[in-house]
């Protein structure tokens, strides 16, 4: 009994005691619901209370021109040095080659032999021709002494015929017998210089085997060696060669470049440029643009061109990699020095209130530019390009077909890399 009394006594309320301090809990989760409906709020409006600024493309405007007085550079563009005049150098007829007197690196003359062929052949044509020549002239000199003869003849019979001492027939005997060695003299000359033309013939044959250079250059190719057969056809497979070598005119040497179809509209026939070696990076060649070939690589949309170098020198050599830097021709010294324009692509370039403006792209936020309504001053058209003289610097990102209802200080929103407006 005495412990129920004892268990029934601790489940007594003590009114005495002080009441438990209130608990702040559901404060605590009022303010965080509170707060999670604020947030929500703000996302909301976000997403859906303003209007989303347009996406567009961006380029940037590329400076064609420095504060040097120089002449500017439009376009760049690679290529490689070409020898106008180059050629293999080889024999007019087939035969074997008895000697080669050129080697790579070699100055050659105009006219210099470069190497010959065994004569063997050609020589004893020579030697008939001769023959025959020798033949023919003393088949002239017999027929002239039979004609001096019959001349004679005829004119002392001419005289006997009017006295009548000597028949008519007699005499026209005589007559005919001269006008025939006549004739046998006229085929004798005749013979001799068919044999004399053949003589120059078989001459020229031995020539050929005499290769020459046929202009001064520089030997860039051995291709024969003694020994070997060479023909001017290629002949035999292999074993047969058909150049002696190689020379090249390395006062012929310019540049040959592909320009792209979309900027060939920058360049002009008599346009100064600079040229760059690959082997040589610090060393400018001055030159000018010759012309421009008129027809297009369909499978490379390109359009080549040549250019002449305005320097000579022996480090250029034919195939040497080179880049070429188009410049606009300077302004004479006493011309008003005006600002280097941009290049500024032509789709950037807007009408507005009879204006020509570009939007620049300004302060950044987030994924956000604000952007800046330029007016400008348009010059050339170069290609897809735009010469903008005022209104613009090197650098600046401008919007690409900025849309109508596009105005200073919008926003827009900058289309990522292989993305379009539509995304």
């Amino acid at each position: 009994m005495t412990a129920q009394t004892d268990l029934l006594k601790e489940l007594r309320i003590d009114r005495s005691a002080p009441p438990p301090a209130p608990s702040r809990r559901g404060l605590w989760i009022g303010l965080a619901i509170a707060a999670a409906v604020v947030l929500l709020a703000l996302a909301g409006w976000a997403l859906f209370g303003r209007d989303d600024g347009p996406v567009v493309q961006t380029a940037s405007v590329v400076a064609i021109g420095g504060g040097s007085g120089g002449s500017a550079s439009v376009l760049d563009a690679t290529g490689y040095v070409v020898a106008r005049r180059m050629a293999t150098v080889s024999a007019k007829v087939t035969g074997k080659v008895r000697e080669v007197l050129i080697e790579e690196g070699q100055h050659v003359e105009a006219g210099e032999v470069m190497a010959t062929l065994d004569p063997v052949d050609a020589a004893a044509q020579r030697d008939l021709a001769a023959a025959q020549l020798a033949a023919a002239r003393s088949q002239i000199g017999g027929a002239q002494a039979r004609l001096d003869e019959a001349e004679a003849n005829a004119a002392r019979l001419g005289p006997l015929v009017k006295q009548q001492l000597v028949s008519q027939a007699q005499y026209d005997q005589a007559v005919a017998e001269r006008d025939a060695l006549r004739a046998q003299l006229l085929t004798a000359k005749r013979q001799a210089q068919v044999a004399q033309d053949q003589l120059e013939v078989a001459d020229n044959g031995v020539d050929n085997t005499v290769v020459r250079a046929p202009f001064a250059g520089v030997v860039i190719a051995k291709a024969a060696q003694p020994g070997e057969m060479i023909s001017p056809l290629s002949a035999g497979g292999g074993f047969t060669r058909t150049g002696i070598g190689t020379i090249v005119d390395m006062d012929s040497l310019e540049v040959e470049v592909d320009v792209g179809e979309s900027y060939i509209g920058r360049v002009k026939p008599g346009m100064p440029i600079e040229a760059t070696l690959n082997a040589y990076p610090d060393w400018q060649i001055p030159g000018e643009v010759i012309a421009i070939i008129p027809t297009a690589d369909r499978g490379k949309a390109t359009v080549k061109v040549r250019i002449a170098l305005n320097e000579k020198d022996e480090r250029i050599v034919p195939e040497m990699g080179v880049r070429v830097s188009f410049l606009e021709k300077a302004a004479p010294a006493d011309a008003p020095k005006s600002k280097p324009g941009v290049l500024v692509p032509a789709a950037a370039i807007v009408d507005r209130d009879g204006k020509q403006v570009a939007f620049v792209l300004g302060e950044a936020d987030a994924d956000e530019s604000e952007v800046e309504q330029h007016v400008v001053t348009v010059g050339r058209s170069l290609g897809d390009d735009r010469e903008v003289t005022a209104g613009l610097d090197g650098g600046d990102e401008v919007v690409l077909d900025p849309p109508q209802d596009l105005v200073d200080g919008a926003r827009v929103r900058i289309a990522e890399a292989g993305t379009g407006d539509d995304e």
